[in-house]
């Protein structure tokens, strides 16, 4: 699952709009950076250490969905493999058991995505809100007339050196000391959401054969 968090939309549950990053510097000297603001809240030690939380506060749930997934899947496999054993009545019950159980799923699910990614969300803005005073300080600092993000602008061209997320990166681990010990990029971003639904179908019973 791919997060994408855009620089405006970042901006605009921070409340703020550094002036650097609209291009309206004092002592503007031409300078433009681009800084990938999503990847670099999650390669910060504390992204990093906050990401991980919320993967462990959603373990349980997951594994509860893995459940549910599994006695769905046994349901549908009796169904198919015992259709011509089972009474009529012991179909009719296991079928209504299948969409009990896979109407439970679908709430579960969609729960379970919608705390994580208001949890998510959160840790965005809070590590967000610190990061964009870094990009401002370092703008400000370096001469940088405009700094822009660059997971959401299309860039048809930039010049390595003109990547600062490495470099806000640091700023922030220095100014924002974290437990976690980890540093570099991620290889991957974190799924959007912590549970995917199932996709099983309810088996159709199948007619018993005439005697």
């Amino acid at each position: 699952m791919k997060t994408r968090v855009s620089t405006i939309t970042l901006l605009l549950c921070l409340g703020t709009a550094p002036s650097v990053l609209l291009g309206q510097s004092s002592g503007t000297s031409g300078k433009i950076g681009l800084v990938n603001i999503q990847e670099a809240i999650l390669s910060t030690a504390e992204g990093k250490k906050a990401m991980a939380e919320l993967q462990k506060k959603y373990q349980p749930r997951q594994l509860d969905v893995q459940k549910l997934q599994q006695d769905i899947q046994a349901i549908n496999d009796q169904l198919q493999k015992q259709a011509a054993t089972l009474s009529d009545d012991e179909q009719r019950r296991l079928s209504r058991d299948l969409e009990e159980k896979q109407k439970f799923l679908k709430r579960t699910t969609e729960d379970a995505q919608a705390d994580f990614a208001t949890d998510r969300d959160e840790m965005f803005r809070r590590i967000g809100q610190k990061m964009v005073k870094q990009i401002d300080d370092y703008a400000r600092q370096n001469g940088f007339s405009l700094i822009i993000g660059s997971d959401q602008v299309p860039i048809y061209y930039a010049a390595k050196e003109v990547d600062l997320t490495d470099s806000i990166v640091r700023l922030y681990d220095v100014a924002n000391p974290s437990d976690a010990l980890t540093s570099g990029r991620p290889a991957t971003p974190p799924a959007t959401h912590p549970v995917a639904p199932s996709t099983a179908k309810p088996a159709k019973p199948a007619a018993k054969p005439n005697p």
